[in-house]
């Protein structure tokens, strides 16, 4: 279930999502990039790293992903994702997400127990809309003059970006800014983790995701990676999978619960 939040939060939260299992079974899911970070709060502690014993914290923030990461899912859970604007992390906790980047930093360390009413609400099985809304609550009071000039910049640069559906030169982003393209690198590595280049073609990957869910079966993956702006059908191939793990067919194949997350069979 996806929720946006409150309006004068989009700008900083794209949106939340709320998943449960109440199934025994082991789960396998995966986290790709989509460009932004994020934070999950779940009530249970059943969650581990793929492929180790490594508990991952009930609740965790997680930076720029590189890639993709699997996690175990043990037995029954419940947990919302906060979906953040890709420089929202920056201004959250005030740490540069080039620093963070692919890391998952635990929400007991970076805000001590002000997300433990979350967690219980979560394992009391209080209606995940009411937690969202006091999720809205909470985190309106970190934003009282937060933002300022570069946190501005980068918000319009990755509207602009979205709009071209991530097809932007740099030359292009130097016209539209007015700034060099080594000072937009290091604006948005300290913001979003990535360069405007990486950015742009996380963008072109998941406009190509998009068609490929709303097109599954009736147009060609070639014809769908050059609508999305790719030159050639093994540029896509190599990018998707360098990106998710794995090839388009694959992914059609998989359960989706998120735009970013999904179960792997």
């Amino acid at each position: 279930m996806q929720i946006q939040p409150s309006k004068h939060l989009s700008s900083y939260i794209r949106h939340y999502i709320f998943l449960e299992n109440a199934g025994n079974e082991c789960k396998r899911l995966r986290l790709f990039t989509d460009g932004s970070t994020g934070l999950i709060i779940s009530g249970s502690r059943n969650f581990y790293a793929a492929g180790s014993n490594d508990q991952v914290p009930s609740s965790f923030f997680y930076g720029q992903p590189a890639g993709y990461k699997d996690f175990t899912a043990a037995g029954s859970f419940s947990m919302i994702a906060v979906v953040f604007q890709p420089y929202f992390f920056n201004v959250l906790l005030n740490l540069s997400a080039k620093e963070v980047k692919n890391q998952i930093i635990s929400a007991e360390d970076a805000l001590k127990n002000e997300l433990l009413s979350f967690q219980e609400d979560l394992l009391s099985g209080t209606d995940p809309r009411f937690i969202i809304i006091k999720l809205n609550h909470f985190f309106s009071r970190f934003m009282s003059g937060k933002m300022n000039s570069d946190d501005e910049l980068i918000r319009v640069v990755q509207q602009f970006m979205l709009k071209n559906k991530g097809s932007v030169s740099s030359k292009e982003l130097e016209l539209f800014t007015g700034y060099s393209e080594r000072h937009l690198e290091r604006k948005f590595e300290n913001y979003m983790g990535i360069t405007p280049k990486k950015y742009g073609n996380i963008i072109r990957l998941h406009h190509f995701i998009n068609l490929l869910k709303e097109n599954a079966g009736s147009e060609s993956t070639a014809c769908l990676s050059y609508d999305s702006g790719y030159s050639d059908q093994s540029h896509l191939i190599k990018d998707f999978k360098s990106n998710t793990g794995l090839t388009p067919n694959q992914y059609l194949k998989t359960e989706k619960l998120a735009v970013n997350f999904i179960q792997l069979r």
